[in-house]
């Protein structure tokens, strides 16, 4: 039987700010962590850094999480460092708990990204890294657009393919952009805080047709980080299921997501009718739709329905969607989110997300995308399940 690991400690830093380096975001959420846990730097078996954009826009290729923690006394802990695109906290997540199951307890998962550095090209170049690179030229050519985004570009076939086949509308995933931007908000740590209309998000300047700028998540500055202790503890949510899949280009983006989900909520015993708050990656508002459905939470062309009556947000009738803003509010800190995610939930289960308290959650799921092959294929899915002990 699997040793169960546990959730000791979290922390996150502000994503509204665009003045901090790498190494003070890092460190921030690393103390923050550390203190939550009641653990020193020195009592850290293993630490786990994902990063994505370091190499392009921090001139540091290597190396780091050595170079960026180097002022928080961690002493001779050997840090490895992890590199997934958008998925990188997500994977240094699942590399943190297989390494607490192997002993390596307390183990620092720690995501950071800085992706406001006044070269708006290279971020975006950085963000196309997530494709392969035989793949990208031709990829570029087809989906040409004003914005210069070849992934905001793919994102908007899917969002037509919503709207012509399943029904989807305009206005359900501008409803998503306004919930998003609600529980945003309510956080006091999101990039975004100033709630939206559904009115504003469909007048808002048009991305690639038909997303406009705020259904979109945007470059984000931020760092978070968990402390995972093998065994459990009082008040601390344990993992309950970690899987990761990685796509090869054989399956269309949403049928993956469903594939791995699926794994998921069989490794966890439980199905997405029991899960009663969801941090997924809404990298669009029209993927946060797509994606529930696609992950099980409702069938095809009713998540808008849901949504639009408000059954998704805090308080609502359904599964709550993304407490913490998600990735349009919140923010999209590449190589931070899926621990930004997780970070979210451990506080929701654990009861202290003031302001945005889901009503006594049991389990609660993190969803984590990174990369595309082959223009439809997701390089990689994660998703964790967690459970309020």
């Amino acid at each position: 039987m699997r040793q169960d690991v546990s959730i000791v400690g979290i922390g996150m830093t502000p994503m509204d700010r665009r003045d901090l380096t790498p190494d003070v975001m890092a460190g921030q959420a690393v103390r923050a962590a550390l203190d939550d846990a009641g653990l020193s730097p020195g009592d850290v078996g293993l630490v786990i850094v994902a990063n994505a954009l370091g190499g392009r826009l921090c001139d540091q290729g290597c190396i780091r999480g050595q170079s960026w923690l180097r002022h928080v006394d961690l002493g001779t802990t050997g840090v490895v460092n992890v590199d997934n695109s958008c998925a990188g906290g997500s994977s240094a997540m699942h590399l943190g708990v297989l390494a607490a199951q192997a002993g390596q307890s307390p183990v620092l998962v720690v995501g950071v990204e800085k992706m406001w550095t006044g070269q708006r090209g290279e971020t975006i170049a950085g963000i196309e890294d997530g494709l392969p690179s035989d793949e990208r030229s031709e990829l570029r050519v087809r989906f040409d657009n004003d914005a210069g985004s070849v992934l905001m570009a793919l994102n908007a076939t899917w969002v037509r393919h919503q709207i012509e086949e399943r029904g989807t509308t305009p206005r359900q995933i501008a409803a998503a952009a306004a919930k998003a931007r609600r529980s945003g908000a309510r956080n006091p740590l999101a990039q975004f805080k100033s709630p939206v209309t559904v009115e504003e998000v469909l007048a808002s300047p048009v991305v690639v047709a038909p997303l406009t700028r705020l259904m979109c998540s945007s470059f984000t500055d931020g760092a978070a980080a968990a402390v995972l202790s093998a065994g459990t503890a009082s008040g601390a949510p344990r993992v309950r299921a970690s899987v990761l899949r990685s796509g090869n280009g054989e399956l269309d983006y949403h049928d993956r997501l469903r594939e791995t989900a699926d794994e998921a909520w069989k490794a966890a015993g439980v199905g997405p009718e029991d899960i009663d708050v969801v941090e997924l990656h809404d990298a669009t508002s029209a993927e946060e739709l797509y994606a529930l459905e696609s992950l099980g939470f409702f069938p095809a062309g009713e998540a808008g329905v849901a949504t639009l009556a408000g059954d998704t947000d805090v308080g609502g009738r359904g599964v709550c969607v993304n407490p913490s803003g998600g990735l349009v509010a919140r923010g999209h800190p590449l190589g931070a989110t899926g621990i930004c995610q997780i970070a979210e939930l451990v506080a929701q289960l654990r009861g202290t997300a003031t302001g945005r308290q889901v009503h006594e959650p049991r389990l609660a799921a993190a969803v984590n995308t990174g990369g595309i092959m082959s223009g439809k294929d997701t390089a990689l899915v994660a998703v964790h399940v967690l459970e309020r002990t």
